[in-house]
């Protein structure tokens, strides 16, 4: 480390997804002790030097980092490396939260399954109470569609929120208990979204209004084939970034 700026001498990327390369590099070095709670990360221009790489790659894995905990970006200070429990970095080391692609996959299948029939069962719900926690939810979408960060949050906020609104205990359980594995997907779709196209968020939004309404009109049918579309959409842009 030099002046407080780690630096690290890494062989050139090459293959695709590079920043999944790139995040695992910095996650080694953590796991390490290489990079230590309070050290700085070197600049991205360093990063993309070293890895051989352009700067959009090293910002995709240090936001990957940066929601999975590990590092703090301060404005106009620099990237640090976060304190952690060790119980913390296994779990997303377990988990493995940059997924493969039969991992995305699989959990789009699950997401099909239970979020269509959620959407489903919440439109027949008189829950009045449940149904306004899916507006606040879809609202707070609206709200921070400039902050893909926040945004993610309230994503997940709101299917969440649809499940519980289906009345099933064990359903809204099962959506929690893959709740991880739902939040990486949705920063990887936002990601790509994102840069794929400058009305994805709008869309993305239109999308999960139709859930809505669908629901709150009390149209069952309707609400699962809208939430099916929705996640057809999120399977397309994923397929896509391949």
């Amino acid at each position: 480390m030099k002046d407080g700026v780690s630096h690290l001498p890494i062989e050139p990327i090459n293959n695709k997804k590079m920043y999944e390369k790139i995040a695992d590099a910095l996650m080694a070095m953590i796991r390490s002790g290489e990079l230590k709670p309070g050290d700085r990360v070197a600049p991205v221009g360093d990063l993309a030097a070293q890895f051989g790489v352009g700067r959009s790659a090293v910002r995709e894995a240090l936001s990957a980092l940066r929601a999975m905990g590990l590092i703090d970006m301060r404005q106009g200070e620099g990237t640090y490396i976060r304190s952690f429990s060790p119980e913390t970095f296994s779990k997303y080391l377990s988990t493995g939260i940059l997924m493969e692609e039969r991992d995305i996959d699989d959990l789009l299948d699950v997401r099909e399954l239970l979020e269509s029939e959620a959407a489903r069962r919440a439109a027949t719900s008189k829950d009045s109470v449940l149904i306004q926690e899916i507006f606040k939810a879809l609202d707070s979408m609206k709200e921070v569609k400039e902050d893909a960060s926040i945004g993610e949050e309230a994503d997940l906020a709101f299917h969440l929120a649809v499940a519980r609104a289906s009345g099933n205990r064990l359903l809204a359980q099962l959506m929690a208990s893959v709740s991880e594995a739902i939040a990486e997907l949705m920063r990887e779709t936002r990601r790509i979204w994102i840069y794929s196209q400058d009305s994805a968020i709008k869309k993305m939004y239109q999308e999960h209004r139709m859930i809505v309404d669908a629901i709150a009109e009390g149209v069952p049918d309707r609400a699962r084939q809208a939430m099916l579309d929705h996640l057809a959409s999120v399977r397309q842009i994923i397929k896509q970034s391949d």
